[in-house]
């Protein structure tokens, strides 16, 4: 609360003092995380920034502050991470955000701790557990460039998934012939995320 507080009285100041005419830009925030979105006036508000936070008390985390050119360089804010794309069919540039590769990292974690070997619960609530994880991490990361992020996590839960059922019912080798990625992801209900971003399959016509 006190840090929220802080943070409404440096906006409040930046808007009484005509910062985003002067400095050509804009806040965005949350909680007491922002950044400041500026045409041709960067240092001179990060500059503006760390005097007023000064007198507020406050520092600036120098580990997270950091001057980016968005047209070149990405930046991540609230797990995303924001900044130049190409297209992979005919490389043309374009500004995108996407998940970030700590958030991509964070939620593999999440799964690997929920696949543990020493996970006794019966499959059905595992496997509840593991899609109302998956939803909830799609439903945040539901905005921008997303499906290269989407098919890593696939990936990832296909391979954790199966190593967790194959330890479990003792099957020989890796699984891979008796648990296929389509078994997974089908008759086992395994939440996919790049079918949550592409929706659903089409039905055949009658």
């Amino acid at each position: 609360m006190l840090a929220n507080l802080y943070m409404n009285r440096f906006l409040k100041h930046w808007r009484l003092t005509g910062r985003g005419e002067a400095f050509c830009a804009q806040v965005v925030s949350y909680a007491d995380d922002f950044v400041i979105l500026s045409r041709g006036h960067a240092a001179e508000a990060l500059t503006w920034t760390k005097e007023v936070m000064t007198r507020l008390g406050l520092t600036l985390n120098e580990a997270k502050t950091t001057l980016k050119d968005a047209r070149k360089e990405s930046f991540d804010f609230l797990g995303y991470a924001f900044g130049p794309e190409y297209h992979r069919k005919n490389g043309y540039r374009y500004l995108s955000a996407s998940p970030s590769r700590k958030s991509v990292q964070r939620l593999k974690g999440k799964i690997n701790e929920l696949l543990v070997p020493g996970n006794k619960e019966p499959w059905p609530d595992v496997r509840n557990r593991l899609n109302s994880l998956l939803r909830g991490w799609s439903s945040y990361f539901s905005y921008g460039t997303r499906l290269m992020a989407y098919r890593a996590v696939d990936n990832h839960v296909y391979d954790r998934v199966r190593h967790f059922l194959r330890r479990r019912r003792k099957m020989p080798g890796r699984g891979t012939r008796s648990l296929p990625a389509d078994h997974v992801f089908g008759e086992l209900g395994v939440t996919r995320l790049r079918r949550v971003h592409l929706g659903p399959l089409p039905c055949a016509r009658q």
